[in-house]
């Protein structure tokens, strides 16, 4: 009697779709790119935005703000702490993304840890923020003079390639968290959490068009995340001097604020949030 083999199948390799406008279209161009993980296995395909994926994204976005900018503090925490409640709970399925991707199984469970943190911790901040970086100023004459943030608007941000999940959640939670919608690109490399991220995003209570999530090469993308005029502000996540450059030159058309990190991911802190907010100043009459 022949001994009994193993049953052999053909392995079915996930595509990764874009996130726009609280779907997961693919790209419109029909591109994708190869991922491949130790000894070049195939891991998945992954889309290749186009300038009109960064377009319909941004369409998306602009039409999500008002309303995320509106909603209460209270409930836009509400909101970062239910995407770390779906994290965490899916937090094998990343790990393992993480390892496909390259990093040691004690790295993957840290970084994934780190993520729901940092998703709490900015949480935390959503009803505080304001009091900190609000300011009553004086003045010579006879009116109160208040200084308060609120959000920019469309911010996009190339998050850093080195991470595939904690680089692109430190670049998003202070967006969020500040009445922001985003348009980001993820890791070239590292994709594959992304897009899953945007699985847990879908799941959660944001409304769709907050944040879309591109993949694909930032050599293309950057010139036109950087020069569109519908894009707010900008965070670059990049150790290159040439991409610094040309993302400030771009950003100039329409005077879009730029915020310059390195290639790794962003320390918590509110100041993050700032950076994406606007000082709004109002006067009022002292009653006489």
């Amino acid at each position: 009697m022949m001994p009994k083999t193993k049953e052999q199948r053909l392995t079915v390799n996930k595509t990764y779709k874009l996130f726009i406008g609280g779907k997961f279209p693919r790209t419109e161009s029909g591109r994708y790119y190869e991922l491949r993980g130790r000894r070049e296995v195939l891991l998945a395909n992954a889309s290749r935005a186009s300038r009109k994926d960064l377009r319909n994204a941004v369409v998306a976005a602009r039409k999500a703000f008002p309303g995320w900018a509106g909603a209460t503090a209270f409930l836009r925490g509400q909101v970062l702490y239910r995407i770390a409640e779906l994290l965490e709970g899916r937090a094998p399925q990343f790990e393992e993304e993480l390892r496909a991707q390259g990093a040691p199984p004690a790295a993957a469970k840290k970084e994934v840890a780190a993520a729901v943190e940092l998703f709490v911790h900015y949480a935390g901040w959503s009803d505080k923020y304001q009091a900190l970086f609000s300011s009553v100023n004086p003045v010579g004459s006879p009116h109160f003079n208040f200084s308060m943030p609120e959000p920019t608007g469309v911010v996009a941000a190339i998050v850093p390639g080195r991470t595939g999940l904690l680089g692109l959640s430190s670049a998003l939670a202070p967006i969020l968290v500040g009445g922001n919608a985003g348009v980001l690109l993820a890791s070239r490399e590292k994709p594959l959490c992304a897009i899953t991220l945007a699985e847990v995003l879908n799941s959660s209570d944001i409304p769709g068009g907050v944040v879309n999530i591109l993949t694909g090469f930032r050599d293309e993308l950057l010139p036109h995340l950087s020069g569109h005029m519908d894009i707010n502000a900008l965070l670059l996540c990049s150790d290159q001097q040439s991409e610094q450059k040309l993302a400030q030159e771009a950003a100039a058309e329409n005077v879009k604020r730029v915020a310059l990190h390195p290639d790794e991911p962003l320390k918590e802190s509110p100041y993050h949030i700032l950076d994406f907010q606007e000082i709004k100043t109002t006067w009022h009459p002292v009653g006489v």
